[in-house]
């Protein structure tokens, strides 16, 4: 799966401009993600490249667990990507780039489900996972089961809690940013993100039938 296939057509453009082979020369030196983003807006596809690789399957798996849909997930990940690419000339450094790209995965992920009401029929996602060779069976089981847990304890907490607790899961999000995507006051995110983590605990510990 890809977002990049019309970025893949650009041509690269600046790739030979002093900066870039000054860049090139420095093996040291990792860009950050801001620094991408504008790399990009300059003709180097070659940084949006490496910006995608860096988010991309943090970017899927908090709208697959936020939506419990794969389908809903896809379309929503190709949205996502389809407007940082369209805001590369506007895009401004004012904050970390992840607020700015978790807020725009949170605002299309709202529009889809708002635009499409086919999202409750849509076939919810199957958790995956991979056992090891040298795992015993009962291993596997247990593991298996506290995957399938944790699933059903996601469904189960309200949309604000679960998507306060995936942005810091998946998208590795601090308070602050979790309140700047959401748009709400850094304590209501952070009471947010306490009471999902203490409802996923206890659902993990404590299966449902468990008396």
């Amino acid at each position: 799966m890809t977002a990049t296939a019309e970025t893949a057509k650009e041509p690269a453009t600046s790739l030979c401009r002093a900066g870039t082979l000054t860049y090139a020369q420095s093996m040291e030196h990792v860009p950050d993600d801001s620094a991408l983003m504008l790399r990009y807006a300059d003709g180097d596809t070659s940084a949006f490249e490496l910006l995608y690789s860096r988010h991309k399957d943090a970017v899927y798996r908090y709208l697959l667990r936020l939506s419990g849909h794969a389908e809903t997930a896809e379309d929503v990940f190709q949205e996502v990507w389809g407007k940082i690419i369209k805001a590369r000339s506007s895009y401004r450094p004012t904050a970390k780039f992840t607020t700015f790209l978790y807020r725009v995965a949170h605002n299309c992920f709202i529009d889809h489900i708002r635009r499409n009401k086919r999202h409750a029929h849509n076939t919810p996602f199957e958790p995956e996972w991979h056992s090891d060779p040298g795992e015993s069976l009962e291993t596997v089981t247990e593991r298996s089961l506290a995957r399938e847990r944790l699933v059903e304890a996601l469904a189960g907490l309200p949309d604000e809690q679960r998507d306060a607790f995936l942005l810091y899961e998946e998208g590795g999000l601090s308070v602050d940013q979790i309140a700047a995507v959401t748009g709400c006051n850094r304590e209501t995110a952070k009471s947010r993100l306490r009471y999902a983590v203490n409802k996923l605990r206890v659902a993990i510990d404590e299966p449902a039938g468990r008396p």
